[in-house]
């Protein structure tokens, strides 16, 4: 455990509890746990080893490594086939149901781990986890809150990174180092395959409509095949627009934001394009409540696009996301998503990013995305920072 302080480890129980809710309703024993995220969420350490949560009672750490992780559960093993004896030492039943990580962990791990425990049931620790994941507790919400804070600090230092003649990967170096000065952690993560991006993007002219194979709102093409996303060294010119989407990740719980500056004049389409996006979030704001349909969402911000004429730049124009929101947290698209069919509803204590954007050809990326606490009667905005263009000369 990384952590002594008393609301720290309450807080950790209320994660617990949370579980074991879960897993009652699973028929489930125990669940296993492997990957760092998840060990993060449930005993605030990443190490090489396992967290074992029984439907009741207390949980257990069996740790390879680090040394000198304090908790007063815990085990050191030197491999996974220690687990059962390990597990009855410590006045364990052994379980007949365990869930496992099997959407995150390899082909290979879960059948070793199924060849340890024998001839029982299991089941899908993941689906699980990102379910328990998906509303915070108090802890992480304060989480959040210093995030949030930190990149607004963060944000209003981009004009001062921009000079003339610059491209897209200079400025972004620039804003990175200022990120990194007020303590981001130069990493968050993501849930999926195909999901690898260093701490954020930043996307200027045509770049913006270059579509990407990764799960992003917006693609770009990136500096190499191997990482085909984000600026990919164009130059910042007149009459263009510079998004910035970096992340909020100066805790664990990522906040997300998106401002955009732009270069010179902009043509008209990109201010009726942004105020749109200005609208539909308030729309949203508006309507935003526990109870509340993720699509219904979704469905009401496209029909403003409709409305507005700009359905053909809405989240791209060559490849268009389909959605407009997701839930944040450890991993930046944890759940609900706002999507077409989404059957997730909001509920108190959900903290998710809205993000409506548009692509303009030529011009580049309009719109605007924040982070948002749901309350018991509304949401709260926790980015706070200017949201109409803002020009960099």
């Amino acid at each position: 455990m990384t952590s002594n302080d008393q609301t720290f480890l309450q807080d950790l129980r209320l994660r617990w509890n949370k579980l074991q809710l879960l897993l009652n309703e699973q028929n489930a024993d125990a669940c296993l746990i492997v990957t760092g995220v998840n060990l993060y969420y449930t005993t605030g350490a990443i190490y090489t080893g396992y967290f074992y949560l029984p439907v009741e009672g207390e949980p257990h750490l069996f740790i390879r490594r680090p040394a000198g992780i304090s908790h007063p559960q815990i085990s050191y093993l030197k491999k996974a086939e220690q687990l059962p004896d390990l597990l009855k030492e410590k006045g364990f039943t052994l379980p007949q149901k365990l869930l496992l990580e099997t959407d995150e962990l390899t082909y290979n791990e879960v059948m070793r781990l199924c060849s340890i425990f024998g001839d029982i049931q299991y089941g899908n620790a993941t689906s699980v986890l990102r379910h328990a994941r998906m509303t915070k507790t108090p802890w992480e919400i304060g989480q959040f809150r210093i995030s949030a804070q930190k990149q607004a600090q963060a944000y209003k230092k981009i004009k001062d990174c921009y000079r003339p003649g610059m491209t897209d990967i200079e400025f972004q170096y620039e804003f990175e180092k200022e990120c990194r000065a007020l303590g981001s952690l130069g990493i968050f993560r993501g849930f999926g395959s195909s999901m690898d991006i260093f701490m954020g993007s930043i996307l200027t002219g045509e770049n913006a409509e270059t579509p990407s194979p990764y799960d992003f709102a917006l693609g770009g093409g990136g500096l190499h095949p191997s990482i085909p996303i984000g600026a990919n060294g164009s130059l910042i010119r007149k009459g263009t627009t510079v998004m910035v989407d970096v992340a909020g990740n100066f805790t664990a719980y990522i906040s997300d934001m998106t401002r955009v500056f732009s270069l010179g004049t902009l043509p008209y389409i990109a201010f009726k394009a942004h105020n749109a996006a200005l609208s539909i979030q308030e729309q949203m704001f508006k309507s935003a409540r526990p109870g509340r349909s993720c699509a219904d969402i979704y469905n009401e911000a496209y029909a403003l696009v409709e409305q507005e004429g700009l359905s053909a730049y809405f989240m791209g124009t060559i490849q268009q996301a389909k959605f407009v929101g997701h839930g944040i947290g450890l991993q930046i698209n944890e759940l609900p998503v706002f999507t077409p069919r989404s059957k997730e509803f909001l509920s108190p204590n959900m903290v998710f990013a809205f993000e409506p954007k548009f692509v303009i050809p030529k011009v580049g990326a309009v719109g605007v995305e924040n982070s948002f606490l749901v309350t018991e009667d509304g949401i709260e905005k926790l980015t706070l920072f200017e949201e109409e263009i803002i020009p960099l000369d």
